[in-house]
């Protein structure tokens, strides 16, 4: 027998732990609580003196009241009564449970040296060993949920045997930077593989389309950019098997063809580069190369292992040859699915239609999908009424890769949701019922995201393994500086690393990045946007801005050592626009303003902002409505700043007012 706690044994020989406490002490064994273990040999030899004494007992005293109330302690251990509580559970509700007058169980509570009324909450522990005492068993809510939540993935999503695998066509998503031709190379793609009209509009309305080439099928994405195509793994939908980065001959790379880049690394996508506007007269598709080759993107002719492929949506050019790389790309993939069991796919986008309620994009991914199907996506469920495919057609089935419209389902669901076909309607009805109540659970326990204050403590837990960091900067000199610099400071517990860099300020693509891959931003001379700031906080995503490269270097060592203590948090109170500047004599430049969001206060700090970018960092000298000095300006109102000690105030400037708030440590 291994080593056992005194109210676990009690329970296991059928008698209260005080009876027990009383034995052990006249065996003089020294022990002062309920919860303190025995040794092995005291547990033997406890069990063989009870177990002589019940033997006994029931030869001499078998009529006695005393062996009826053991016997009926027995029956009640053999047949428990089993109740189920959360991680704590106020006193009043345990008496409920287990059917006693509360202040029998207070008085309980106070002989196991716990001190707790009527109303005051007690833990998991606790709570167990007082039920024990009543014959009650208590189970973990907590813990039978995620056996629930375990058994209802792995009913959902199953891994098919190797042998029912077939294969599949590629899904393919095509990014770039704006302007760079992905819409034409499309276009482009359709119109010399898809018969002409067929496609046209509906194609772009369901935001996917399927082409042949040489009797094979390639599934094409359509998405608005790299923002949804993170926004999808940010929920942790893997659809796309390739990536087809556009880059334009004549323009090069730009920064959101260094974003998509990074997106698509941060997703493990293989890129096929298609070099577009090569038929352009100042293209120049070998600095195209050379760019890129500076992002890890190494063409197959220079020793490297990415294909490039010259194109010209315009006229056509070298379409044939992309479409064959991504089938050489697929086939090296070996992508397969089983098309007979029940289907598994994604949502790539949905919307609420006047005429046909919600309707859904669906790329099936295992399975085949069948109308009549009892369907469920996040908290959304329904019966499939309609299918149509990407040429407009209703289909009766849908079978893996190939991407559908779907009527039927109960409220619109998000983009990357998996959508899962169920036995029938109740089951798919009872799946998001629990999903909607777990979410309501989730909604109130704030997301716990990788930050810098508790990063020690997720590195001890084992939680964080790669530190991963965006830098962003005002200019592009310092960045590589930085990312050396932060990359330096990896130990063997955590390794630090950059998964995107770029001049500016730091956008909504950023936090999104940020939010999918767990990382922590840090910005030098440069701010969030204000709808950057607003997603930030909905995401719980870190922001970190620096003037002094050597503050950030200092922040992240220390909190990677663990010894990281803020002394002050910033505060932002609110922002203005400057309107218009006047230059008063012996006072200098005011700043005529008007504030767009929050207050302005006369005692905030205040930093100016050019393009986003921090020009000046100081204090207010004078804040004025009128001609009355005031306290504070709020939302929608105008007024009057000065800077002080600082002239260079100019129109369409940004005046951020910010206070600093001592933190305990």
């Amino acid at each position: 027998m291994t080593k056992i706690r005194v109210y676990q044994l009690a329970k296991k020989l059928g008698m209260s732990s005080k009876e027990l406490m009383t034995k052990l002490h006249e065996l003089d064994v020294n022990i002062e609580s309920h919860m303190n273990t025995l040794e092995d040999e005291v547990v033997d030899l406890l069990t063989e003196l009870i177990n002589e004494e019940k033997d006994s007992k029931g030869k001499n005293n078998s009529n006695s009241k005393k062996s009826n109330v053991k016997d009926k302690r027995e029956e009640m251990q053999t047949e428990k009564n089993i109740i189920h509580i959360g991680k704590k559970i106020t006193v009043k509700d345990l008496a409920d449970k287990i059917k006693v007058n509360p202040t029998q169980l207070i008085s309980q509570l106070i002989a196991l040296g716990v001190m707790a009324a009527i109303n005051q909450e007690i833990d998991f522990d606790t709570a167990s060993i007082v039920a024990s005492e009543y014959g009650y068993e208590v189970k973990s809510i907590q813990v039978e949920e995620e056996e629930n939540e375990k058994i209802e993935e792995d009913l959902l999503d199953f891994e098919d045997d190797p042998e029912t695998l077939q294969p599949r066509p590629p899904i393919v998503t095509v990014m770039g930077h704006v302007d760079h031709g992905k819409t034409s190379l499309l276009d482009a793609i359709r119109k010399t593989n898809v018969t002409a009209r067929e496609a046209g509009g509906i194609t772009q309305h369901i935001g996917a389309s399927t082409v042949i080439v040489n009797d094979k099928k390639i599934v094409f994405l359509d998405t608005p950019g790299h923002e949804a195509f993170t926004s999808m793994r940010a929920r942790g939908a893997q659809v796309t098997d390739i990536a087809v980065l556009v880059v334009a001959a004549d323009d090069g790379v730009m920064p959101q063809t260094v974003e998509a880049i990074n997106h698509a690394k941060a997703a493990n996508v293989p890129i096929i580069v298609a070099v577009n506007k090569i038929d352009k007269y100042e293209a120049n598709p070998e600095r195209v190369k050379q760019e890129l080759a500076e992002h890890g993107l190494l063409p197959e002719e220079w020793g490297g292992d990415t294909i490039f492929v010259p194109v010209s949506a315009l006229k056509k050019q070298g379409i044939d040859e992309l479409l064959e790389m991504i089938l050489l790309v697929a086939e090296m993939q070996e992508l397969k699915a089983n098309p007979n069991r029940k289907a598994m796919g994604t949502i790539i986008e949905a919307k609420l239609d006047k005429g046909r309620g919600p309707v859904a994009t669906v790329i099936v991914q295992k399975g085949t999908l069948n109308v009549g199907d009892a369907v469920i996506a996040g908290t959304a469920h329904g019966r499939i009424r309609a299918m149509i495919d990407d040429k407009g057609k209703r289909i009766k089935k849908a079978t893996p890769s190939m991407p559908v419209e779907i009527l039927g389902l109960s409220e619109v669901p998000d983009a990357g949701e998996h959508l899962y076909v169920v036995e029938n309607d109740k089951k798919a009805r009872e799946i998001a019922e629990n999903r909607k109540e777990k979410l309501r659970t989730e909604q109130l326990k704030a997301t716990q995201k990788v930050s810098l204050d508790a990063l020690f403590e997720q590195i001890k837990k084992g939680e964080v393994k790669d530190l991963n960091i965006i830098v962003k900067a005002d200019v592009k000199g310092s960045i590589e500086a930085v990312k050396q610099a932060l990359e330096k400071l990896s130990t063997d517990e955590v390794k630090v690393k950059t998964i995107h860099s770029g001049v500016g300020a730091i956008t909504e693509s950023d936090i999104m990045l940020a939010s999918a891959s767990n990382a922590i931003i840090v910005g030098f001379n440069v701010r969030p946007t204000t709808p950057a700031m607003d997603l930030a906080k909905r995401e719980k995503v870190d922001v970190r801005t620096y003037r002094i490269i050597y503050n950030a270097i200092e922040d992240i060592e220390a909190a990677i050592k663990g010894m990281l203590e803020p002394e002050y948090k910033e505060v932002i109170l609110g922002r203005a626009e400057v309107r218009a500047t006047f230059k008063i004599p012996n006072v200098g430049v005011v700043a005529g303003i008007y504030v767009q969001q929050g207050k302005i206060t006369r005692n905030s700090k205040i930093r100016l902002l050019r393009d986003n970018v921090v020009i000046h960092e100081g204090n207010i000298s004078s804040l004025k409505r009128f001609k009355d000095d005031v306290r504070e300006i709020l939302t929608g109102y105008e007024g009057g700043l000065g800077i002080e000690n600082y002239n260079d105030i100019k129109e369409g400037d940004v005046i951020e007012a910010y206070t600093l708030e001592e933190v305990k440590r």
